[in-house]
């Protein structure tokens, strides 16, 4: 049963609930609202939360556990002798899932009968062509172990699928008959609901901290066992980067320092375009621009922020590129070969960056209080001097914060970097070729037919991760700076 219309089912099922114990709590009473504890609204709500609540845990439960528990049945099934030499068990099982997943979709096409798709086949050569008349991908031969594993796979998330449905929905009426039969005056339905739904405020509150949890989990251990396959001292202290995908695994240099010299490379251009034209256009609009000037100039300047980063690679492939090449290329200065180049990203990017200081700092500014002000005209100091010497110290700690967040943009960008930058991984002081950034390659490398059981898949989870280190690096680093000059203000 697929999992929309499981949904609808049991909140059909909590939505009869809570009419029925609504009903036969005002029933219990004769009508008389005031002989219960609470509103005949709590005893509804009580039901449908014991009707929806048990079978919705179970479900994601179930929908957790089960493709662990398959997976491990079905790999055991595969015999060593049908993994080749250059694959893996991973490898192997990312092809059976495929596999299985075209045969679904042959059936569901009319391509095969749902006999045929379960039924053991030594044609292998005509199961492949209706998996890809089908739509299917199929990336390798067919081989008898690999497609019974697929069959069986297929089979064993079905009955599963179908197991699931029938207990949530018992479980779902069981919650019913406990809900009903709690629906009488003297049940505190009330506290009942009051206390369930702070549980939801809290779970609410607690995905944040268990989504950037698994986050950070799930690059750890996907970084480890890359490093399981590829030796740590070459990844970080490799200055080559060329993945080769031949034969699933082959020889490939995987050094990370010339994707991250391109990353910060790229950013601190943007930096120094974004930082001063944002900062000095927000001390303008915050201290000197007039009501009107600055109604009309503030919201113009946001406009940036809303523009779709494939807007700005284009804007740097189709515009800023030819434009640079043009004056610094062979006609020009001879120094630019191509319109990709550091140069041009970093550009584009500082535009696209404007907003994020800008904004920030001018509420920042705008907050801090006018009496600093009023008390440094009052000393003889000028409104420059003031803007200098009171406002900016005073609100150090905001700028920074915003110069954090469009340097974090910076670094996590990637259509600006992909069309305005190039793909050359390279270690280069040149500002005007091509060079590439950490986040462009963790795209390439998981782009297309990624098995992740390969090193050069494997590796845009390291890269990933030493992107999130990099970063934690500059947020605790920004925190000690602002902490440093908040406590010499004070």
């Amino acid at each position: 049963m697929p999992i929309l219309w499981l949904f609808l089912i049991v909140l059909a099922i909590a939505a009869a609930g809570y009419v029925i114990g609504r009903s036969r709590a005002v029933a219990s009473v004769g009508g008389d609202h005031r002989k219960m504890h609470s509103l005949a609204s709590f005893y509804g709500s009580n039901v449908a939360i014991k009707v929806f609540v048990p079978a919705f845990l179970f479900t994601i439960a179930w929908l957790l556990v089960q493709p662990i528990v398959v997976n491990a049945t079905v790999s055991d099934m595969i015999p060593e002798a049908a993994i080749a030499d250059n694959s893996s068990r991973g490898l192997v099982m990312a092809e059976v899932r495929r596999i299985a997943d075209g045969l679904d979709s042959a059936v569901a096409a009319g391509g095969m009968s749902a006999d045929f798709a379960r039924t053991p086949q030594t044609d292998l050569d005509d199961v492949t062509q209706r998996i890809k008349d089908a739509g299917g991908v199929v990336t390798s031969d067919i081989t008898a172990p690999v497609l019974n594993a697929a069959q069986r796979y297929r089979a064993m998330n079905g009955t599963g699928n179908f197991i699931m449905s029938g207990l949530a929905i018992l479980i779902a009426l069981g919650g019913a008959w406990w809900g009903i039969r709690e629906s009488h005056a003297d049940f505190r339905a009330r506290n009942t609901v009051e206390t369930s739904i702070r549980a939801l405020l809290i779970g609410a509150a607690s995905i944040a901290i268990l989504t950037t949890l698994g986050i950070v989990l799930s690059l750890i251990f996907n970084t480890i066992e890359f490093f399981r396959l590829y030796p740590a001292a070459d990844f970080f202290f490799g200055t080559n980067w060329a993945p080769s995908f031949s034969g699933r695994g082959g020889s490939s240099d995987l050094g990370v320092l010339p994707l991250l010299w391109g990353t910060f490379y790229i950013s601190i251009v943007a930096l120094a375009v974004a930082v001063p034209i944002g900062l000095f256009a927000a001390i303008y609009l915050s201290e000197y621009a007039s009501k009107r000037v600055r109604s009309v100039a503030k919201p113009l300047l946001e406009v940036l922020a809303g523009i779709p980063t494939i807007v700005y690679g284009l804007f740097a492939l189709l515009t800023v590129g030819p434009l640079l090449l043009e004056i610094f290329g062979k006609d020009g200065l001879g120094w630019m070969q191509a319109g990709t180049a550091v140069m041009t990203a970093g550009l584009v990017m500082g535009i696209m960056l404007i907003p994020f200081v800008s904004s920030l700092s001018d509420d920042i500014i705008n907050a801090v209080p006018q009496a600093l002000r009023d008390g440094s005209y009052g000393l003889g100091a000028t409104q420059s001097e003031t803007i200098k010497q009171v406002v900016l110290p005073a609100a150090l700690p905001g700028i920074v914060g915003a110069i954090l967040l469009a340097a974090s943009r910076a670094i996590g960008e990637t259509m600006i970097v992909v069309l305005g930058a190039g793909a050359a991984a390279r270690l280069s002081l040149n500002p005007f070729e091509a060079m590439t950034t950490v986040t462009a390659k963790i795209v390439s490398q998981l782009t297309g037919d990624a098995d992740f059981a390969s090193p050069e898949a494997l590796v845009a989870f390291a890269l990933g991760m030493t992107l999130f280190v990099i970063t934690l690096a500059l947020n605790v680093l920004a925190l000690y700076i602002v902490r440093k000059y908040r406590e010499q203000y004070e």
